[in-house]
């Protein structure tokens, strides 16, 4: 029979575990795109302009989902040829105006002026499988003079096959 005592000190040990199973459980998870069975969706919050290696990423040029990197230490994002069946690809920057931080403006600015960009550079049967999401300064690279958006596209079935770009565009 469990004593009042150790029946504490179990549930005790079990709130000390649970929150490093669930930590450590969640490094195994698979990736957005990584295993799963529906479309991806991305959107203004998937990275941003703090996420590590996106500032080396020029209009036109693919990289890598974020993930964690143990050499650089955090979560980010490579250049990745675009025939090697990329996740993303820029194809853009628009400027936004100064002014305060104001995120909920910054977001409609970011993503009327993407799909913009979208709508141009695709339509009709070039469009089908693409979606598009904005890559924005946070409140801290605002506060650093950062107005750039990078406007990205992207497959919600998984990597793409080649360059998503017309050729018009290049």
């Amino acid at each position: 029979m469990i004593g009042p005592r150790q029946a504490g000190d179990r549930r005790s040990a079990r709130r000390t575990l649970l929150p490093g199973l669930v930590v450590l459980g969640a490094l195994f998870l698979p990736s957005s795109t990584a295993g799963s069975t529906g479309p991806t969706i991305k959107d203004e919050t998937f990275v941003t302009a703090e996420t590590g290696g996106l500032l080396h990423i020029e209009a036109g040029e693919c990289f890598t989902d974020p993930a964690y990197s143990p050499e650089a230490g955090e979560v980010v994002v490579l250049y990745t040829p675009c025939k090697e069946r990329a996740a993303n690809q820029s194809y853009g920057f628009v400027h936004a105006p100064d002014g305060e931080w104001d995120p909920a403006a910054l977001t409609v600015f970011a993503r009327e002026s993407c799909r913009r960009g979208f709508d141009g550079n695709w339509s009709g049967a070039s469009a089908s499988g693409l979606d598009f999401y904005p890559v924005m300064p946070t409140r801290k690279t605002w506060a650093g003079g950062d107005r750039d958006v990078m406007c990205v596209v992207y497959s919600p079935q998984g990597p793409m096959d080649g360059s998503a770009l017309p050729m018009a565009s290049w």
